[in-house]
């Protein structure tokens, strides 16, 4: 079975040592970068399966990092960093990050998004006679292949987002609550989990409505979680 290889891009020491030392006793391999030049230079070089990567690095901003990166590569890039704002959230997803953690974090909630991410890349290798299809309007979710599309055109979805699809469109009318959510997401729910849920669903609408008259398939209740409409 092959072993996942992460590439860690992190300035500071001591949260890399601790990365590192947490992927090295969980079986992980791992690369070291702590600048955004040999991170580029990392990645183009030994095709890493996972990225971690801090956007207040000394030379590049992560954000550019992640632009440069999705120039060539789909890699998963989780982003471990201390901006803990929405905006900031946005600007490093839309650039194509597929998860956000704010520091500090967890060792337990570290793996928990590694793990998310590695289902997803193993889902992307299965048979597609194992296939089960949901269509809901103009909206298909092939669970098996791990991809969605509107009007036929695949819509590119993080894992992040692809599992909230699949969480939402598997309970359609039903309202889920944040809590409920986010232990299946990430398998807790504090503060910071319902944060990046809140993220996360925002940039799933946008990516599901992005064409004008597109219909709305992602309800808000506030205060209490998220419900998918069913679309005639």
């Amino acid at each position: 079975m092959k072993t996942t290889t992460v590439l860690v891009v992190e300035d500071d020491n001591s949260i890399r040592n601790l990365i590192g030392t947490t992927l090295k006793s969980h079986d992980y391999q791992y690369l070291m970068a702590c600048d955004g030049k040999s991170a580029i230079l990392e990645a183009s070089t030994h095709n890493p399966d996972v990225m971690f990567l801090d956007l207040g690095l000394p030379d590049i901003d992560g954000v550019q990092i992640i632009h440069k990166i999705r120039s060539w590569s789909n890699m998963p890039i989780i982003v471990i960093s201390a901006r803990s704002d929405d905006d900031d959230k946005l600007a490093a997803l839309d650039a194509g990050a597929d998860d956000y953690l704010t520091k500090p974090f967890s060792i337990v909630e570290l793996l928990a998004r590694l793990r998310v991410v590695e289902r997803h890349l193993s889902n992307q290798t299965l048979p597609a006679n194992n296939s089960a299809i949901f269509t809901n309007g103009p909206l298909t979710v092939d669970y098996a292949a791990g991809c969605a599309l509107i009007n036929n055109e695949e819509l590119h979805l993080t894992p992040i987002e692809f599992k909230l699809l699949t969480l939402l469109s598997k309970n359609v009318g039903r309202v889920l609550t944040h809590n409920y959510i986010t232990q299946k997401i990430w398998g807790s729910s504090s503060d910071n989990d319902i944060a990046s849920l809140r993220v996360f669903m925002a940039t799933l609408r946008k990516k599901l409505e992005q064409k004008k008259g597109s219909p709305q398939f992602i309800q808000t209740h506030i205060g209490v979680g998220y419900r998918m409409l069913k679309v005639d």
